[in-house]
Order: structure tokens, then sequence, then C-alpha cells
């Protein structure tokens, strides 16, 4: 089974999101709640031995950036559902401003 992690970068900043919440969340339950460090990473993988199926990340970029001065952001949460195969390894980034996002399978 393989293993899940995620990185956050600021692109409004232009450096690592440091301080986001994140939640993990497999078939609907909490399996996972953690926070990004200072290279906007995880101190290790969200999950280990990944189990195949549906699974979400929730980023709350809200909170990051009003600690960073910015008044409204338009983003709160960002929820990303993505499927796992059973046996790979994924990274799920996330690209984020206050206003806009993007993500992506990484390797």
């Amino acid at each position: 089974m393989g293993k899940l992690t995620t990185h956050l970068l600021d692109t409004a900043a232009g450096c690592p999101a440091a301080g986001v919440r994140i939640r993990l969340y497999h078939l609907g339950e909490l399996i996972c709640e953690t926070a990004s460090n200072t290279d906007g990473r995880c101190d290790g993988p969200l999950l280990s031995d990944a189990p195949a199926g549906e699974y979400e990340i929730v980023f709350s970029i809200g909170s990051y950036f009003r600690g960073r001065g910015v008044e409204s952001p338009f983003l709160d949460e960002v929820p990303v559902r993505f499927s796992v195969v059973a046996g790979g390894n994924y990274h799920v980034p996330l690209v984020c401003s206050p206003f806009a996002y993007s993500t992506y399978r990484g390797s």
C-alpha cells in the first residue's frame, strides 16, 4: 500500500503556506488532522499504507490568509476529493492565493 502526502504553496506571497489546518477524510470519516510546517508540508505522510477508496483533504486556507492580514479572503475551506488505488503513492499539493487555488496529483 502507498502513502499520501501534501504540500501548500502561497502564490500571493511566493512562499510555503505554514500553519494551515489540514483534515483528511476517508469515506466521510475524519482519519487525520494536522497543520503544515514552515516548509508548507506535513512532518510526515498524512497516511501510510493508504487503502483504496474515496478521500477528501480539506485545507483551511481562509484562516491562514486572515492571519497574514488579508481582510476578506474569497476562499475559506478548500475540499479536494480524489480516489486512491491500492499500492499507489499520492502527493496532493495545493497552490493557493486568497482568491484561487489549483491542485494536481504529484509524485
